[in-house]
């Protein structure tokens, strides 16, 4: 399970080598070869069609020409057939009688088993990673609580985990309104705001996983905490840029003093993410250029200040780094509610009661073979280039 779960394979490949992305799930093979307990035509047709738009779904996790509307086609055709299993048909208020009849087996996110991008496409990183943090939200609230068997800890369907995925999803997409903010120039003020609003999102995403089993978060923490450092020094950087055109250059220096401690400290994390096992990428994120031009602004603006106030201004620097009590009225990422797609036509109260569960659950030689092992994703190998800054015209 992944923060960009919809966003287009380009898009996400793309933008890896800055975000911390972990590797794609995988899962075990389905049939929905349910033998004699699927006692008519009409039900054998669903069981096809289920383990065909299944593994039309697998295939476009990889498919590095699929774009968020055949990802979304795919999953409403597989969620429309599978909910024929979940949802009540026979009018009762009864659990439907199939739920039951198939596991299925995923790896755990902690538990293991181009180099710029379009405007459009920034539009639809955006997008998907809103609509993510909406999924793993519902997941948690909607789906989850209807779970037999409580979840395991460190599982991805563990509440930490899923609030983690659903922060971690705002804060993202609220990078990119970021990157927009700053590439159309907008008041300092805002983008200072969305940046200390953003490194409270991976604040609160850190603190969710700090009590997790280190042996397998460390990695995703190390992530976590460098990007809201990251951002503290993005909020520092243009909050000094406000103080001083509101003339308050003593206070201007001290925030840009403050944006280079931050900057430091982030390029450390940087160092000890890459060198942190654990899932996730081997992405490098202090060379990329986003993290660079962040160090030359900071520089450049600190040294800025530093000559008006030494010709014009004459402050005295504060001992103290200004609080931070920004809060951001535009550009904030809410998570886009989710509703599963509506219950194939196929699936009809006749052609559910042609489900037979008394056949074939009781006769060993017509049970399905056991389920293969759980094998990675072989991702496309898609390496980004030097400059990988997010360029948006």
């Amino acid at each position: 399970m992944n923060s960009a779960h919809a966003v287009s394979p380009q898009a996400v490949f793309s933008m890896a080598h800055w975000f911390h992305r972990n590797p794609l799930k995988a899962t075990a093979p389905v049939s929905f070869n349910f033998y004699g307990v699927a006692a008519s035509p009409a039900a054998n047709k669903i069981c096809n069609d289920l383990r065909a738009t299944r593994a039309r779904l697998l295939e476009l996790f990889t498919d590095v020409t699929c774009n968020p509307e055949m990802m979304k086609k795919a999953t409403d055709t597989y969620f429309s057939l599978l909910q024929g299993f979940i949802v009540s048909l026979d009018g009762t208020t009864q659990e439907n009688k199939m739920r039951f009849i198939q596991n299925f087996k995923w790896t755990d996110t902690l538990l293991g088993n181009v180099a710029s991008i379009t405007e459009d496409e920034a539009k639809e990183v955006h997008k998907s990673l809103k609509i993510a943090a909406g999924i793993f939200k519902y997941l948690k609230e909607a789906q989850v609580p209807r779970f037999i068997t409580p979840v395991e800890k460190g599982r991805d369907l563990e509440a930490r985990v899923m609030d983690t995925y659903t922060i971690q999803s705002q804060a993202e997409a609220q990078e990119v309104t970021i990157a927009r903010a700053i590439e159309l120039k907008h008041n300092a003020s805002l983008i200072a705001a969305l940046a200390f609003e953003t490194a409270n999102f991976y604040q609160r995403a850190d603190h969710t996983l700090n009590s997790l089993d280190p042996d397998y978060s460390s990695k995703w923490r190390k992530y976590l905490q460098l990007k809201q450092m990251f951002y503290i020094a993005y909020a520092y950087c243009y909050h000094g840029q406000t103080l001083l055109a509101s003339d308050k250059c003593g206070e201007a220096i001290r925030s840009l003093q403050e944006a280079e401690k931050c900057y430091s400290r982030a390029e450390v994390l940087c160092k000890e993410y890459r060198q942190t096992k654990g899932p996730g990428s081997t992405a490098k994120p202090s060379e990329q250029l986003f993290f660079l031009k962040l160090g030359s602004l900071i520089k450049n603006t600190l040294e800025k200040c530093q000559r008006e106030n030494g010709f014009i201004y004459f402050h005295k620097i504060p001992p103290e780094a200004p609080q931070l009590e920004l809060k951001a009225s535009y550009g904030l990422a809410e998570p886009v509610p989710f509703e599963l797609p509506a219950l194939s036509e196929q699936c009809t109260p006749e052609v559910y009661a042609t489900f037979d569960l008394t056949k074939g659950a009781k006769d060993d030689k017509a049970k399905p073979k056991q389920e293969e092992e759980v094998k990675p994703v072989k991702e496309p190998d898609l390496k980004p280039q030097k400059d990988t800054g997010c360029t948006l015209s």
